[in-house]
């Protein structure tokens, strides 16, 4: 398969596209990351997931440790060629490293950051102690 779709897309400085990771069905945003040329790839053709983590420097697979993976749905581009959405099914129902199903379960409420979701699953069941 030709990558030639790849330059299509309007990468950052560093070679990076922000990704939006959508729950197919329900719509709702699960999560938010950063994925390079080679993740995009991989993502692509494994059906799963892959970033690239900024803080780390390295290719993540989404739930390598957890357990829980990203099976992709469809990969689509925006409009101006620099945001990427990616459908997906989440699998064990928890996207967020804080045992929730998203990682966007805080909102503003009355000037502060306030938790409106409950955590699903304790994060220290989840990860093991490095």
């Amino acid at each position: 398969m030709s990558e030639a779709w790849l330059d299509e897309i309007r990468w950052t400085s560093d070679g990076l596209i922000p990704v939006i990771a959508q729950q197919t069905g329900s719509g709702r945003v699960v999560m938010f990351a950063w994925m390079n040329r080679e993740s995009l790839v991989l993502t692509a053709q494994e059906g799963y997931a892959v970033y690239w983590s900024r803080s780390r420097g390295k290719l993540w697979r989404k739930g390598e440790e957890s357990g829980h993976r990203q099976k992709v749905i469809s990969i689509q581009l925006d409009c101006d060629e620099d945001v990427i959405l990616l459908e997906i099914e989440q699998e064990g129902g928890i996207a967020c490293h804080t045992g929730r199903q998203s990682c966007f379960y805080r909102q503003l409420i009355d000037g502060q950051w306030q938790a409106v979701e409950p955590v699903l699953k304790d994060p220290k069941s989840i990860y093991a102690s490095s």
